[in-house]
C-alpha cells in the first residue's frame, strides 16, 4: 500500500496543521486521497489533549505569550505536551481496516518507529509499561497522541531531536510529574544527526513498521 508524504520547509503553526489535518481526514474518509503522512516541525506551542489537566500548565497564558509560546486545545488523546522547532512531528492520516483497525496496535507501531529511529543513531530507546511514548535512560524521547474518526487516524508522534527542552519546563509533560525529557542532541552531543537525516530514517522505519510504501 502507498502512503503519500508531505514535508514542510519551515516550522508550521499548530492551528494551520490542524486545519490541514481536518481537511485530509475528511478527504481520506471519502476515498478522495490515499493514506497521507505529514512530517513537520511546529512553531513553539503547548497543546492540551482531551485528557489534559489544566494544573499541568505551569505558566499563565500571558507568561507563555512573553516566551513566544502559543497555547491550544487539541482533539488528540493524551494530556499536555510541547512542540517547537527541532522536534520532528509525524502525522499519519490513514484509513485502517481489518486487523489494522486496532488503536493500541497502531500506537505500538508508532512507538516502534521512534525506537527503531533512535537505535539507528546508536540510542537505546524503549517503552514503559502502562505509559504511552518512548523513553531512554535519560528521559522521555518521543510522545504520542492520536485520534480516530471512522477509523481514519490523525495527530501522531513527536520525536525530540534538537529542540530546546527549556520549553518543557512550562508544563508537566504528558502529566507525568518528575519525569525528564531528553533529545537526540543531549544524548549524542556532537554526533547528533541533522533533522534531514532523522527524517529520512524515520520514513524508512515507518515503511517497515506500518507496511506502507512511502511516496516522497
Amino acid at each position: 500500500m502507498i502512503i503519500r508524504v508531505t514535508t514542510f520547509p519551515k516550522p508550521v503553526p499548530y492551528l494551520e496543521a490542524m486545519r490541514l489535518q481536518d481537511e485530509l481526514v475528511a478527504r481520506r474518509q471519502a476515498d478522495e486521497i490515499p493514506d497521507t503522512l505529514l512530517l513537520l516541525e511546529h512553531t513553539p506551542v503547548i497543546t492540551l489533549g482531551i485528557r489534559a489537566k489544566h494544573e499541568h500548565l505551569l505558566l499563565t497564558q500571558t507568561g507563555l505569550a512573553e516566551k513566544g509560546i502559543d497555547l491550544h486545545e487539541s482533539t488528540r488523546g493524551g494530556d499536555i505536551t510541547y512542540h517547537a522547532p527541532g522536534q520532528l512531528v509525524l502525522y499519519p492520516i490513514m484509513k485502517l481496516s481489518g486487523v489494522e483497525a486496532d488503536a493500541h496496535e497502531f500506537v505500538s507501531r508508532l512507538e516502534s518507529v521512534a525506537i527503531r529511529t533512535a537505535e539507528a543513531f546508536g540510542v537505546k530507546a524503549f517503552r514503559r509499561k502502562g505509559k504511552t511514548g518512548v523513553w531512554t535512560d535519560q528521559g522521555k524521547l518521543a510522545a504520542i497522541g492520536i485520534r480516530f474518526k471512522k477509523w481514519v487516524s490523525s495527530h501522531g508522534m513527536s520525536l525530540n531531536v534538537t529542540v530546546d527542552t527549556a520549553g518543557f519546563n512550562t508544563i508537566v509533560p504528558c502529566g507525568l510529574h518528575g519525569e525528564k525529557v531528553t533529545t537526540l542532541a543531549l544524548l549524542l552531543g556532537d554526533t547528533c544527526p541533522s533533522m534531514q537525516e532523522v527524517r529520512a530514517v524515520m520514513l524508512s522505519q515507518f515503511e517497515i513498521v506500518l507496511r506502507r510504501t512511502v511516496e516522497r
